[in-house]
């Protein structure tokens, strides 16, 4: 009976000797926080096992919107960093539908990427659905925006508060520090319902300056940003009854050019965020629109892929990275000779490309 025992012990202690030789990659080990979900751990570790080749890795990119300059630029910056790193991918628009972005999102858990990519235009509303993907081992890398509540593993988005805080400074300046403007803000995303909140930071250093008009982006499309700009100048009719309108992105300020023209009240300032060649045009066309902020939006995408390329591989990568934005003013835009051999001025948010121009990031 003694050798017996002895036989099964020793037999024991191969097992679990066999069975703690097995090293599992950095990015996938025990970081001391708890889990009662065994299988999510053990599909985490298959994204970053055997990922030796680039051109074997597959992504899934979920785009919120595309249909605008920005959308379209998101979608170029993925398909260029995945061709120059390496990999296939498949991409669909949700083209702001939050129930159609998250129906897109399960049916992608059920492909099994290696990664993931989203924009999301309404965080709250495909958090679920990201979160069932992460619950699935796919690592979720965000662009331009935050998803609450979901531990994404890295999201690249652009200091949107310092965006808000400076377009309504330059309205402020504009007008001397006095006068009556009108606010169009985004508070239904919670990364760009920042730019609202630096904008309204920035109007408590300019106590003269009069809120007389307040929209908030209607994400059912209801109302547009021209037909609210259009009640605006019905309830202020006359010449400085409203002296400038704050728009959180500059799809409104160009519907707002156009309300403004048909009314014959092109007095009024406009200011925006995005940037892109379509924004730049407007703006050398329209002395009103005084401001944008260009946002580094090929760099915010670009970057989720190398990211994505450096987890798989078994490699740290940070939580949250701030992509650089620039401050512009419309007589920027008339200076600017886009170098030889870009595609156009909107090649700016292209690392490396800004000071070519003679442009420095300022938010």
């Amino acid at each position: 009976m003694k050798k017996i025992i002895s036989l099964l012990l020793v037999t024991l202690l191969m097992v679990f000797s066999v069975g703690c030789s097995v090293d599992e990659p950095a990015s996938t080990k025990d970081n001391g926080s708890n889990t009662s979900n065994n299988e999510t751990k053990k599909d985490t570790s298959k994204q970053t096992v055997g990922k030796k080749n680039p051109e074997d890795m597959v992504f899934a990119i979920s785009l919120g919107w595309m249909e605008n300059e920005s959308g379209q630029r998101q979608k170029y910056a993925f398909e260029t960093a995945i061709k120059e790193l390496g990999g296939t991918y498949s991409i669909v628009d949700a083209n702001y539908d939050p129930k159609k972005q998250s129906e897109q999102i399960e049916a992608f858990i059920e492909a099994k990427p290696d990664a993931l990519f989203i924009t999301p235009s309404d965080p709250v509303g495909i958090s679920e659905a990201v979160k069932h993907a992460i619950d699935a081992g796919i690592p979720v890398f965000c662009s331009d925006g935050f998803v609450p509540g979901a531990a994404v593993t890295t999201t690249v988005a652009f200091d949107n508060f310092a965006g808000g805080a400076w377009t309504m400074e330059q309205i402020c300046q504009a007008l001397d520090g006095k006068g009556k403007i009108a606010i169009i803000d985004l508070p239904s995303n919670e990364g760009w319902d920042a730019r609202g909140q630096g904008a309204n930071w920035t109007l408590q250093q300019y106590p003269d300056i009069e809120i007389v008009q307040h929209w908030s982006w209607d994400s059912t499309g209801a109302v547009t940003p021209r037909m609210a700009i259009d009640n605006m100048l019905t309830a202020c009719p006359n010449e400085g009854d409203l002296d400038a309108i704050w728009c959180a992105w500059d799809g409104a300020v160009f519907e707002g050019i156009q309300a403004v023209k048909a009314a014959g009240r092109e007095e009024i300032l406009f200011t925006g965020s995005d940037g892109g060649e379509h924004c730049f045009e407007v703006m050398t066309q329209s002395p009103n629109f005084i401001a944008t902020v260009g946002e580094s939006v090929y760099t915010m995408a670009y970057q989720c892929v190398f990211y994505a390329h450096q987890y798989l591989r078994g490699e740290s990568v940070p939580r949250v990275v701030m992509a650089p934005g620039i401050g512009i003013t419309r007589q920027m835009i008339l200076d600017v000779k886009v170098p030889d051999g870009w595609n156009g001025i909107g090649d700016y948010d292209i690392p490396g490309n800004f000071k070519k121009i003679g442009w420095e990031p300022t938010i």
